[in-house]
C-alpha cells in the first residue's frame, strides 16, 4: 500500500544547517503553522496547544536567551564554544516556533472531570507532540528544514518576559526553521521485530 503521507513523514528530519534564505513570507509560514496546529487532535478537543511564531530579531532573541542562560551554567569554556556553535546554527534560520501548553485549560479539565484528572497533563503532552510533528512535516513539505529543541524550563521566565506571554502558557519546545543548507545524516531504525507485532 503506497502512502504519500509516509513519504512526507520520511522527509521530515532534524535539520541543523539552516539559513534565512526562505522565499515564503512570514505571514505565509504563520498561516501554515496556525492551520496545522488547529487541525491537530487533542483529547476532549481541549485545544491546549499554543504556538508563537517568531521571525527576525524576535527569533534571534530566543537564541540570545538560550546562549545567555547556558553561559551561566556551562563552566567549561571549550564545551561552551560547542554550545555557542549549536545555538548559532539555530539563530541562522529564518524563524522559530515556540510550542506551549495552556495549563489553565488542563487544570480546568482536571476539575471538570476528576475521574480523568491524572490523564489531562499526559494528554496535553500528546496533543503538543502531535502538533509538533504535523508542523514539522508541513514545513518539510514546503522544503523548509527544522529541528525540535528543549531548553525549557531553563529559559521559561526570560522567554515569557521577552514576549509578554500569559503565565498559564508553559513552554515545552522550540523549533528553529529555515532553508536547508545541508541534508540530515543517516537515520538508524531498531529491528522491526523489536518494535512491531502483527496479530490476526
Amino acid at each position: 500500500m503506497e502512502s504519500k503521507f509516509n513519504e512526507l513523514l520520511a522527509k521530515r528530519r532534524s535539520i541543523y544547517a539552516l539559513s534565512d534564505r526562505v522565499d515564503a513570507q512570514p505571514e505565509e509560514i504563520f498561516n501554515l503553522v496556525k492551520e496545522t496546529v488547529r487541525n491537530s487532535p487533542s483529547a476532549f478537543n481541549s485545544q491546549s496547544v499554543r504556538a508563537v511564531v517568531l521571525f527576525g530579531a524576535s527569533s534571534d532573541k530566543v537564541w540570545d536567551i538560550v546562549e545567555e542562560t547556558l553561559g551561566k551554567i556551562v563552566k567549561d569554556p571549550e564545551a561552551f564554544k560547542k554550545t555557542q556553535a549549536k545555538i548559532a546554527s539555530f539563530r541562522a534560520g529564518y524563524g522559530t516556533v515556540l510550542y506551549l501548553t495552556d495549563t489553565e485549560i488542563v487544570h480546568n479539565l482536571e476539575k471538570q472531570f476528576p475521574s480523568y484528572a491524572a490523564n489531562f497533563a499526559p494528554w496535553a503532552e500528546q496533543a503538543i507532540g502531535g502538533a509538533q510533528q504535523a508542523v514539522w512535516a508541513a514545513l518539510a513539505e514546503q522544503g523548509i528544514g527544522a529541528s525540535l529543541q528543549h531548553y525549557n524550563p531553563l529559559i521559561d521566565e526570560a522567554v515569557h518576559e521577552a514576549f509578554n506571554l500569559p503565565a498559564s502558557w508553559q513552554l515545552r519546545a522550540e523549533m528553529p526553521f529555515g532553508a536547508i543548507e545541508a541534508p540530515a545524516g543517516d537515520k538508524d531504525y531498531l529491528p522491526e521485530n523489536e518494535v512491531f507485532k502483527l496479530i490476526k
